[in-house]
């Protein structure tokens, strides 16, 4: 897929891969030579927020449409078909923003199976105005005469629509029928195929070489983990940094999975006093990342070091993590943001880098994790930040306040699983507020810490709402908070969507 800088991007090759047929993203002005080496099945064009028609709007290597690969096109992209293969894009006072009925004229090839007429979700100011005598139109909307085409001679194919949505409700066919009938994909690509390839791959890259990991606790790491002990045994060596900014527990729970599915040699890093140490006095949240991270790496620089005949370090960098920080020789060119997870701490070690989940989103590291035998209470265990609570405890970072956080935080889990909630939601967790309110406890007044609890749920974790709990699930994570925690009188439940608020409150 050539990426235009689409909203939707990775959410298409999403969609594909339900399909059980791998797709990768990669540049908009990848050159047709390239894409001809790389022999892919198929080729889709992704939206964007550009105008072909402006200048410097980006476009595609027009070389492409000569592979004879089919094409597809999905909003901007099957505008640039259009544009390049004869036809006309025009800006129209008919837009369309959302949910719009379609009317399917051609029901053959990529609409098989469609109804006369379907709902699709439609985000576009520009549309096709005049197509070129080798197009046929296959669908219209009240507004749109050409909500859909395809070419009488290539296989190049093109849509108004966005199919990959849950908007449009038989989104996922249409793009089966493309991938499946269209390009002649098998629908073969299986995660434990994958599994499989990625063990024979790492084992010819590391030979005889000792490989470090980095634990936390988290479904990426602990993947990475049994991928690497699937593959060389003995040769890994893994390394948990307890920053004291860890979850009720979480030492101890790293060690008792860590010893039923890995056995191999573990090294603990107690450096809850340096990291309290260099947080002391700050309250700004870039700060206290940046001294984090700055400490992260001293501490786990330190470890390694110790660790003889290490050659390989092994990070749990995503397929987002890759794409969006523009870490692909052949990836989307833009830098969107940087991750800790790509590039860094290897630089900083001088190690040779090994990312075997590199190709594959968060809940395909999932179902990997399901198929390497890892238990579901970690495979699905919640996201939890890169610096731990420090960014839940708003305003300076203390011994005593992460004490007070850390217990607040262990009962709303413990709750919301209580409930059989837990896979039900995204993200669960306690923030603890920098302000005190006003109480009574007994015949007493009392002047002490409030906390939020904040639950989300969300499907890529670029958009969330908040959770709606059953108010009796409040209300005892909320009496519960307030009679076992000492120095808590007041409780709040954060009902705040992403955007415009974002899930952590630091």
């Amino acid at each position: 897929m050539l990426d235009f800088g689409s909203q939707y991007a990775q959410l298409i090759a999403r969609r594909v891969r339900e399909q059980n047929v791998y797709c990768q993203i990669v540049r908009h002005d990848i050159t047709a030579e390239r894409i001809a080496e790389l022999a892919p099945k198929g080729i889709i064009l992704s939206g964007g927020p550009n105008s072909v028609y402006e200048e410097g709007a980006p476009k595609c290597d027009e070389g492409l449409f000569d592979l004879g690969i089919p094409v597809l096109g999905i909003c901007y992209g099957m505008q640039l078909a259009c544009q390049a293969l004869g036809g006309k894009v025009d800006n129209t006072p008919s837009r369309e923003y959302g949910r719009a009925m379609c009317e399917f004229t051609d029901r053959d090839s990529i609409f098989r199976g469609m109804q006369d007429s379907e709902q699709v979700w439609m985000s576009h100011g520009d549309q096709v105005s005049q197509i070129a005598d080798q197009f046929t139109a296959m669908a219209k909307t009240s507004t749109c005469p050409y909500a859909a085409i395809r070419h009488n001679e290539r296989p190049v194919f093109g849509m108004q629509f966005h199919p990959e949505v849950t908007h449009t409700p038989h989104g996922g066919q249409i793009l089966r029928n493309f991938v499946i009938d269209v390009c002649g994909c098998d629908g073969s690509w299986k995660l434990g195929d994958f599994a499989n390839a990625a063990i024979e791959s790492i084992r010819e890259q590391v030979g005889n070489k000792r490989v470090i990991c980095g634990l936390s606790g988290g479904v990426d790491s602990s993947v990475v983990a049994a991928l690497l002990y699937k593959a060389i045994g003995p040769q890994l060596s893994c390394i948990l940094v307890d920053n004291g900014l860890l979850r009720k527990n979480e030492q101890q729970i790293v060690l008792e999975e860590f010893s039923n599915h890995f056995k191999t040699d573990l090294h603990i890093v107690q450096a809850e006093d340096r990291f309290l140490a260099d947080l002391a006095g700050i309250d700004e949240p870039q700060e206290k990342r940046r001294r984090i991270g700055h400490a992260f790496i001293e501490c786990f620089k330190d470890e390694a070091n110790k660790i003889e005949d290490a050659h390989f370090l092994a990070q749990g960098t995503l397929y987002p993590d890759v794409i969006e920080s523009g870490a692909d020789k052949d990836g989307p060119a833009a830098t969107i943001k940087l991750h800790h997870n790509v590039g860094g701490l290897p630089e900083e070690l001088g190690f040779e880098l090994i990312e075997p989940l590199r190709d594959l989103f968060k809940d395909e590291v999932r179902r990997l994790g399901i198929e390497l035998g890892l238990p579901e209470q970690l495979v699905w265990r919640h996201p939890f930040p890169g610096p731990g609570l420090a960014v839940r405890c708003l305003g300076e970072v203390t011994r005593d306040k992460l004490k007070v956080l850390r217990e607040a935080d262990a009962i709303v889990v413990e709750e919301i699983e209580n409930a059989g909630l837990y896979r039900d939601t995204s993200q669960a967790f306690a923030v603890l507020l920098p302000v005190q309110s006003v109480g009574v406890m007994g015949d007493a007044r009392t002047y002490d810490n409030a906390i939020a609890v904040r639950c989300v749920n969300t499907d890529d974790f670029m958009t969330a709402d908040w959770s709606h709990l059953p108010y009796e699930l409040l209300a005892r994570i909320s009496t519960r908070i307030i009679n076992e925690v000492k120095g808590v009188n007041r409780v709040c439940y954060d009902i705040s969507s992403k955007p415009p608020a974002t899930i952590e409150w630091e």
